[in-house]
């Protein structure tokens, strides 16, 4: 075997992932990842450089929610792995796909606690206990196949983290580039049986509602459609809005608002698709009002979900637009006054909502309608809250944010970023906090380095107002809530963004238009003060 025919398992990554589709990587290289880089600039795959490894892990959330196909990340051992994980945790609370590769120290040195730089006592098993899986690849030879079964693993059932370690031993191990394997991305037959037992219980309800949550957004017509055949209301939750866009059956309104609560109470079948009935979609308050349902049916593709979620009358183990096409094939279309249902909801619920938090959503639906075609990515701040409370967009993965699920502070900007790169069509409104915003400062300088069409609205309440807010309504005397944000307009200078500041509303929407028109980097301040 001549040298001109093998390569490093360095090299034959790059090659494998290129060969996959791999169009993007967010890493840092270091010395435990150097050999990972050995092929890259020669490839066609575009490489990120975050300032921290936090950032990279956000960058390929982003990435990966727009495109659809698994983010990946280069970080080193020990503390780059652990900067990532904060981002691991929140793609795996919301179901997004991605790949973070690793240096590992080499194998002979592995658990036996030697010093090594970056050593951890257990890396694999720390990444185990919220990953999908953590694989140590032992052997060059096997890269082929390892490497295709993390990206399988990442994309399907339930998309999420997965965690790939090789060590730097076998990083320059010489290989001859293997055969791709093929990705096994089968999706389970359908039940027969339970789509049968599910066209049972549709058949018989008169006053129907359908909960829909991010495992269904890529399903609209397909949900659309049996919406329209069953003629019930569609709940979204803040990951599935955009769902069902204008339509007289939609209620964008919260699960965690009494109105929509009172209409899944009076209902006498539930049809949940893609939704795993988390605490942070169906009760954000934490009151415990969520209603027990008359009977339900459940289509995912998450089995463990579905058995860790609310008993069903029948559990449709599938893809949501392949269940809901099939499903609705075996009952008549019928009229259960869905689109009278639906309108009284969505106007109660509104109605109910704070002058506070309706003008909040009044304020994003202002900028949607300014900035047609654009794509709100939200941080966990003030102003998301209000909107994943009552938020229309345009359409699926449109708007998605990190104050669901995991709850990440510091999500915007490299997640906005890693949106942007991923659909360079469109441009990104990231609405972050001005606490929020210090948890990632720097990736302001990756977002110039990428001249990535971002308008960064930072709404800048000179702290924690939220949490200001929550401890006075507990009777906690506030501490510790109001670090004094940096002066946005150097921030945006030092790091060659446009910029400009408001206290008005009208000038804020103006201005965010103006800038999401002219493209690249901005950073636009509302002084809620």
């Amino acid at each position: 075997m001549s040298d001109a025919q093998t390569m490093t398992v360095g090299e034959a990554l790059v090659r494998l992932l290129e060969i996959h589709g791999v169009e993007v990587v967010f890493g840092i290289p270091g010395v435990h990842t150097a050999e990972l880089y050995r092929g890259l600039a020669a490839s066609k795959i575009r490489h990120v450089t975050p300032r921290h490894e936090q950032g990279a892990g956000f960058m390929a959330d982003g990435y990966a929610r727009v495109t659809g196909k698994p983010g990946v990340a280069f970080v080193i051992t020990g503390p780059g792995l652990t900067n990532t994980i904060t981002a691991m945790a929140q793609a795996r609370a919301d179901s997004v796909p991605m790949l973070v590769i690793s240096g590992v120290n080499a194998r002979k040195t592995l658990g036996k606690g030697e010093g090594c730089l970056h050593e951890l006592p257990d890396q694999q098993a720390l990444m185990r206990s919220f990953a999908k899986e953590s694989v140590t690849l032992m052997r060059g030879g096997e890269l082929s196949g390892t490497l295709a079964r993390c990206l399988a693993l990442a994309i399907c059932g339930r998309p999420g983290p997965v965690h790939l370690e090789i060590p730097t031993d076998v990083m320059i191990e010489k290989i001859v580039l293997p055969e791709t394997t093929a990705l096994s991305e089968a999706l389970p037959d359908t039940d027969e049986d339970a789509l049968e037992r599910s066209a049972a219980l549709v058949d018989a309800a008169k006053a129907p509602v359908i909960l829909a949550g991010g495992g269904a957004s890529g399903a609209d017509q397909a949900l659309r459609g049996f919406a329209e055949r069953l003629d019930a209301p569609v709940v979204l939750t803040a990951n599935a809005r955009g769902l069902l866009a204008g339509h007289p059956l939609l209620v964008p309104a919260s699960a965690s608002l009494k109105p929509v609560r009172d209409l899944i109470a009076q209902s006498d079948l539930v049809i949940a698709v893609g939704t795993e009935f988390g605490q942070t979609d169906y009760d954000v308050y934490v009151d415990g009002g969520f209603p027990p349902l008359p009977r339900l049916v459940r289509i995912d593709l998450d089995s463990e979900g579905i058995a860790l979620g609310p008993p069903a009358d029948a559990a449709i183990l599938a893809d949501s637009a392949v269940a809901l096409v099939r499903l609705s094939a075996l009952f008549q279309a019928r009229k259960n006054d869905g689109a009278r249902r639906a309108k009284a909801v969505r106007e109660e619920a509104w109605a109910g909502l704070s002058d506070k938090i309706r003008d909040e959503v009044s304020l994003l639906h202002r900028l949607r309608d300014r900035v047609p075609g654009g794509r709100f990515v939200g941080d966990s701040t003030q102003l998301v809250y209000a909107a994943n409370l009552y938020l229309e967009a345009e359409e699926p993965k449109r708007w998605f944010n990190s104050a669901t699920g995991y709850g990440a502070l510091g999500y915007v900007p490299p997640g906005a970023i890693g949106a942007a790169i991923g659909d360079p069509s469109r441009p990104v409104i990231a609405i972050v906090g001005d606490g929020g915003l210090q948890f990632s400062l720097s990736e302001l300088g990756t977002a110039a380095d990428e001249k990535a069409n971002i308008v960064f609205l930072v709404w800048n309440n000179r702290g924690y107002r939220e949490i200001e807010t929550y401890m006075e309504d507990a009777g906690i005397v506030p501490e510790g809530v109001k670090p004094t944000p940096p002066d946005m307009e150097k921030i945006a200078a030092a790091y060659g963004l446009g910029f400009s500041t408001t206290a008005d509303e009208d000038a804020l929407v103006a201005a965010v238009a103006t800038a999401a028109l002219s493209g690249g980097p901005h950073l636009v301040e509302f002084r809620t003060d």
